[in-house]
């Protein structure tokens, strides 16, 4: 049977599927039943900085309340005053009760906005076992005022800082919303990340003229969202040093193998889990299995990439000529595309 070993942030995993940040890693059952169902490696639920914050807060306002007490007050917490643990103590034992669990990789992701807090938490998070880290950087600009230069520097920044704070490998997760995705990927490959994430997918309210109020948006993903993301791993492969992980519009086996060609090192999925239960994790790495050994690979290596853009290629060029061909077929499909509003 075909070799489904690969490597992701120098990480050796057993296969290239893995289970991306969830409900499904809230409990340690749920970590269990993902590396059962077979999966490569497990992104736990991501751990929110507004989390970070509010616990850290909660400790200072214990230490300052008792402060003035007398002279020993420091080392004094009276226990009548000592809160429950936050989700942030829950969050570290949840690794350390995921890595003694399991034998595959268990990666650590914090979700946040903002510089301040990340860099002393993700040294937390590996002492208390996370095999590497990923920064979930969900950053919205709301501020119409706000540069892009701005935003994309507080990448830069964000990722300076854990990567002086911890020694495991450092992985981003992206927003396609830049106006030059390409550019901010090679500055934050050069700034040290281990890998970088394609993409996140930002949770858009949307406006219910039913109740005239505003409704969180909250949708799985369905292969038809792939695309993007595939077409930019397509280019940034061989242009980066760090890994590329592919996640969105993860369905089938025939999904993770169009990432592998287009040069993923990983194929992340959540949606499809969420909605078929874990055990679809096996269903897609038997079904890789069987993709190879049909189109006669004998291992992951002879896949990935070849359908990359050709690194003499002019990727602006590339993308223009599907883009080019996209609209040709449409119009022998559909008729006269050309300068249609949608």
């Amino acid at each position: 049977m075909p070799d489904l070993t690969t490597h992701y942030l120098g990480l050796a995993l057993r296969n290239p599927v893995v289970a991306s940040a969830s409900p499904l890693s809230l409990h340690l059952k749920g970590v269990r039943a993902l590396a059962d169902a077979g999966v490569g490696a497990i992104v736990l639920y991501s751990l929110f900085e507004e989390e970070v914050h509010r616990e850290q807060l909660r400790d200072l306002q214990i230490v300052e309340a008792h402060e003035d007490a007398f002279g020993e007050a420091l080392s004094y917490f009276p226990r009548q005053h000592t809160p429950e643990p936050g989700a942030a103590h829950h969050y570290l034992r949840q690794i350390e009760r995921a890595v003694a669990a399991v034998d595959v990789p268990v990666i650590a992701s914090l979700n946040g906005s903002t510089p301040g807090g990340w860099a002393s938490f993700a040294a937390s998070m590996e002492s208390a076992g996370a095999a590497a880290i990923e920064l979930n950087i969900y950053a919205v600009p709301g501020d119409p005022h706000t540069p892009g230069r701005i935003v994309e520097d507080r990448h830069v920044e964000i990722l300076h800082a854990v990567k002086a704070a911890v020694t495991v490998p450092v992985a981003v997760k992206l927003s396609p919303h830049f106006s030059s995705v390409g550019e901010v990927a090679l500055r934050l490959d050069q700034a040290g990340a281990d890998g970088l994430v394609l993409f996140n997918r930002f949770l858009h309210p949307d406006i219910d003229p039913e109740t005239l109020s505003v409704e969180p948006g909250v949708a799985l993903s369905t292969p038809q969202e792939a695309r993007l993301p595939r077409a930019w791993i397509a280019i940034l492969h061989g242009h980066v040093a760090g890994s590329l992980a592919a996640t969105t519009g993860v369905e089938t086996a025939e999904d993770v193998a169009a990432y592998l060609l287009a040069g993923a090192d990983v194929v992340m999925t959540a949606s499809a889990l969420l909605r078929h239960g874990v055990t679809h994790a096996t269903t897609l790495v038997e079904g890789l299995e069987a993709w190879l050994d049909r189109k006669g690979f004998a291992h992951i290596d002879g896949v990935r990439g070849r359908l990359a853009v050709p690194r003499e290629a002019d990727p602006t060029a590339y993308e223009r000529a599907g883009y080019v061909a996209a609209l040709e077929r449409g119009r022998a499909t559909y008729g006269s595309l050309t300068g249609q509003g949608g």
